[in-house]
């Protein structure tokens, strides 16, 4: 599993210089890849796109990328052609401009300059590679390592889940037999004050009884949500492979082998746990289980949070 978050940087040098290329991504809904590179290295775009799209699906990815021309012994930093170009170009605008400042070396040092630009493009973009590959590869264990702290977070939420599902298991009869009697006890009371000469007959009154006890039980029986809980935990943990019950190991393996769009995997998970949450709050006969319903929905939620920046 993988962050969305992350960077990485490399610089690779060949014949005509050297390339540096940095790499920063964040969570987005879909893949998002902006460039900013230099006009003598924009014919590696299309193939630093086709390399990067190979390794990630999602996020909002940066590429910057700067050079360095190589310079031998025998080559000039500043050509008296390019200083004399310089000249004239400054002395025309100047006549137009009259307030124009002169370049600075800095701009003359980036002028394009004709006797430095016989280098084969070629050449450039396969720097570009080599650079690109390296950036990459940290990127992708930049992005690893924040997936694997953020499976830790998640696989803590999943447990205090299990610990508040365990502890409603627990008192779930007890909760049920209360709130049985308590439902009998109001019936007879009902009863009693509509008929207070006892008119209606024990076979009635019993049967009346039973018809509703039977309604109360259904309402009260939360046994299927709590083992769909149960069910979603151990995908969880297969999807973040860290198997903590039979079905999530069996599924691990499974698990590991689609690496990719875990995000949008985990996000349909958890709206399936939450509607499990709603279920019980709607079936809640106590208080108790009203307040595990609600601690529920805001632990789904805080793990709702932490995937956003899942790929």
């Amino acid at each position: 599993m993988q962050s969305m978050t992350g960077y990485g940087s490399a610089q690779a040098q060949g014949e005509p210089g050297s390339v540096t290329i940095e790499i920063r991504s964040v969570n987005s809904r879909y893949l998002d890849l902006s460039f900013r590179i230099p006009e003598e290295l924009r014919q590696a775009e299309m193939p630093l796109r086709d390399l990067i799209t190979r390794s990630i699906r999602r996020g909002k990815v940066e590429v910057r990328a700067s050079y360095a021309r190589a310079v031998s012994a025998n080559d000039e930093l500043v050509s008296d052609q390019l200083l004399e170009t310089v000249n004239e170009t400054y002395r025309k605008a100047s006549k137009v401009i009259p307030t124009l400042q002169p370049p600075t070396l800095s701009d003359i040092m980036n002028w394009p300059d004709a006797s430095r630009s016989q280098s084969d493009p070629g050449q450039w973009q396969k720097i570009c590679q080599q650079a690109c590959t390296q950036a990459l590869s940290q990127l992708i264990e930049n992005r690893a390592r924040e997936g694997k702290r953020l499976a830790v977070i998640l696989d803590d939420l999943a447990s205090q889940i299990d610990e508040k599902v365990q502890a409603l298991e627990s008192r779930l009869p007890e909760l049920v037999r209360l709130q049985h009697e308590r439902l009998v006890n109001r019936m007879k009371e009902a009863l009693e004050q509509a008929m207070p000469t006892g008119n209606l007959s024990a076979a009635d009154f019993s049967e009346r009884l039973n018809a509703e006890a039977g309604m109360f039980s259904l309402k009260a029986d939360v046994a299927e949500e709590l083992a769909r809980l149960r069910s979603h935990l151990c995908e969880l943990r297969s999807i973040i492979q860290i198997p903590e019950c039979e079905a999530g190991q069996s599924s691990a393996k499974s698990a590991s082998a689609q690496s990719k769009g875990h995000g949008k995997r985990l996000d349909f998970l958890f709206q399936e746990m939450n509607r499990e949450a709603n279920t019980l709050g709607s079936k809640s006969v106590h208080m108790d289980m009203t307040r595990t319903a609600i601690d529920l929905k805001l632990l789904i939620e805080q793990m709702r949070e932490q995937i956003q920046n899942i790929e």
